[in-house]
C-alpha cells in the first residue's frame, strides 16, 4: 500500500491524509493482504522525539500507515495547505476496528499494559462485540525488550497465536521501535501502536472528554491527572514543537 501523494511532513516524520473510515479500511486491507506492516499514530511528542531519535525516524520510514493524533498536527497540516480530514488516535481507532474485525472475522492480540489490564480490556471488547476473536493477551514485564531472550520469547508467543492485528501498548517511543524491529518476524500480522488505549478500555485511566480533545487540550487533561509524570513532557520537552513546526512551514514554502 502506498500513500505517498497523501503524505504530509511533520518535522522528520510524517502522517497520511485519510478520513477515519478510510483509516479503518486501510488497516483491514493491510490485514487481508497478508504481508504484515505497522500502523503508527504520531502526536506532538513523537515529532519532538524524532528530532534526536533516528530509530523513531526509521520506524516511521518503515510504517505502512501513519495516522495523525493530536490537534496541533491537524492545525500544522492546515497551515501547510495539506489539511488532515480527521484526527485519528490509536484510542479512537480500537473500538471501531474491533467492531470491523468482529464483522470480518479478523482476530486481535492485545500486547502490553500492566498485568491484568489487557485481559480486562479484552473482556470489555468481547462484551461489546461478541463475535470478536481475541487471539491472545500478553503483559510482558517492563524492560522485556532490552533482554534479547525475553524479547524473542514475546515475539514467539505473539506469532504462535497467529493474530491478524496486534494492538501494541508499550508507550512511545518503545512501541514504535519494537514494532519496527519485529514487523517482519510477526508478519502477516499488522501491528498497531495504541499507547494507553488498553488502560482506557479496562477503566484503569479516564480519557479526556471529546470536546476537550477537539479543542486541542487533551494534554492539559492528562497533565492534571498525572502532573509528576507528564510535566517534563508537556511543559518542557514538547515546547520544541513550535520551532519544528516553523521549520517545516519554511521548508514547505521553499519547495
Amino acid at each position: 500500500m502506498t500513500l505517498e501523494h497523501d503524505r504530509v511532513p511533520l518535522g522528520r516524520i510524517h502522517a497520511h491524509r485519510l478520513r477515519f473510515d478510510q483509516a479503518i479500511d486501510a488497516i483491514v486491507a493491510l490485514a487481508r493482504a497478508g504481508a504484515g506492516g505497522t500502523v503508527l499514530t504520531p502526536n506532538v511528542d513523537h515529532v519532538v522525539l524524532a528530532e534526536h531519535d533516528d530509530t523513531l525516524v526509521a520506524a516511521y520510514a518503515g510504517a505502512s500507515l501513519s495516522l495523525v493524533d493530536g490537534k496541533p498536527l491537524v492545525w500544522l497540516g492546515r497551515m501547510l495547505g495539506r489539511p488532515f480530514p480527521d484526527k485519528i488516535s490509536g484510542s479512537d481507532l480500537v473500538e471501531p476496528l474491533a467492531a470491523r474485525a468482529a464483522k470480518d472475522g479478523l482476530s486481535l492480540f492485545l500486547l502490553g499494559a500492566k498485568e491484568g489490564v489487557g485481559a480486562r480490556a479484552a473482556s470489555a471488547l468481547s462484551a461489546r462485540y461478541p463475535t470478536l476473536r481475541v487471539a491472545g493477551v500478553l503483559a510482558p514485564p517492563h524492560g522485556f525488550d532490552a533482554d534479547t531472550e525475553h524479547d524473542r520469547a514475546v515475539v514467539e508467543r505473539v506469532s504462535a497465536a497467529r493474530p491478524d492485528i496486534v494492538l501494541v501498548a508499550l508507550g512511545a517511543p518503545r512501541q514504535e521501535r519494537w514494532m519496527e524491529a519485529h514487523r517482519h518476524a510477526l508478519a502477516p500480522a499488522v501491528l498497531l501502536g495504541v499507547g494507553a488505549t488498553l488502560d482506557f478500555l479496562a477503566g484503569e485511566r479516564v480519557r479526556a472528554p471529546r470536546l476537550v480533545s477537539e479543542l486541542g487540550l487533551e494534554w492539559a487533561f492528562r497533565l492534571a491527572q498525572e502532573p509528576r509524570r507528564m510535566a517534563a513532557r508537556y511543559l518542557v520537552r514538547d515546547r520544541a514543537f513550535f520551532g519544528i513546526a516553523l521549520r517545516t512551514l519554511r521548508e514547505h514554502r521553499r519547495r
